[in-house]
């Protein structure tokens, strides 16, 4: 393999710059040409790239967001914008493409794997929502500014004797608010997986109450309710102010943590290998600290399972 190509699609996540880093720095190393992709697939569309080099991704490797750019591209999914992509792909000499991102992405490129295109993805959305994968790129270090933020939002609520709704991001997928309710030391998690009881919250609170705690905090995964109403009615059946925070996009951006930045330079690399050794319709994943590949078409179709686990033991922990 003489020229590969990098892309990063769909919601930008924190240790994507040391999965292109990798990626760059591993194919030259072993001779290939790396060309980066413009925001994302649709760089691929319009042909908008640039030809990296050793410079190109000097000094990222701590810094947020992704340095290729990110986009959602309609044009790309339909027939007319998908076959001006290959004819770029070919016009460039991309032999393989690595490509970074979520569910969407992956399914981006399975398409392109289908027209002879060789693709090897990796995981990069804070959400944690690829069950394939034990972790993805980017999900701890959004892990770490939640809790930051829950911090500073108990040290107001404490002083004010008041609870606080904690809306965090994830979708459809409650892992954000799931694993930050437990290390944080949250009262209560509000996730899709599980539908809630609003009086089985309240009376928590009040028990909370009863024993002389000043505050409670509730955080709530952005799929399973909204803030606002929830907060209203907690505050309605306790008559206990009730604020509720929107963390929103800072949780995509900011440095990102060590465990990203290895997992993003581990992951970036096994792709390229991949890509050496002529292995295709790959992504790329971690389980117990080992780094392993599995089929794309087969990666995608994994169910989610969810964590009762760790559900049970933060209900626990919170009493």
């Amino acid at each position: 393999m003489r020229k590969i190509g990098v892309l990063t699609s769909g919601g930008d996540a924190p240790g994507m710059n040391a999965a292109i880093r990798a990626v760059v720095r591993y194919g030259i190393y072993h001779n290939i040409n790396v060309v980066g992709i413009r925001n994302g697939y649709e760089g691929l569309v319009e042909g908008n790239h640039m030809e990296m080099n050793l410079s190109s991704v000097a000094d990222i490797i701590h810094r947020g967001g992704t340095i290729l750019g990110s986009a959602r591209s309609k044009e790309f999914m339909e027939e007319s914008g998908f076959q001006k992509a290959l004819k770029n792909i070919k016009y460039l000499g991309i032999e393989g493409l690595v490509v970074i991102g979520g569910g969407g992405s992956f399914k981006g490129a399975m398409k392109l794997e289908e027209t002879g295109v060789a693709t090897v993805c990796i995981p990069g959305t804070i959400d944690n929502d690829l069950p394939y994968t034990k972790y993805t790129l980017g999900f701890f270090t959004a892990l770490t500014t939640v809790l930051e933020a829950v911090e500073k939002i108990r040290d107001t609520s404490s002083s004010h004797n008041r609870s606080n709704v904690i809306e965090v991001m994830g979708r459809n997928c409650g892992d954000i608010a799931l694993y930050a309710g437990l290390a944080g030391g949250a009262e209560m998690v509000i996730i899709p997986e599980i539908e809630y009881n609003i009086d089985e919250i309240c009376d928590k609170i009040m028990q909370g109450r009863a024993r002389g705690k000043r505050h409670s905090i509730i955080i709530l995964a952005e799929g399973a309710g909204a803030a606002k109403e929830i907060s209203e009615m907690i505050e309605k059946k306790t008559g206990i102010i009730t604020r509720y925070s929107i963390l929103g996009y800072t949780q995509r951006g900011g440095a990102p943590a060590a465990f990203d930045r290895l997992l993003g330079s581990q992951m970036g690399a096994y792709a390229v290998k991949l890509l050496c050794e002529n292995k295709r319709n790959k992504a790329v994943g971690t389980d117990g600290g080992k780094i392993f590949d599995m089929d794309l078409d087969k990666a995608i179709a994994v169910e989610k399972v969810f964590d009762e686990t760790t559900y049970e033991l933060t209900k626990i922990l919170s009493i």
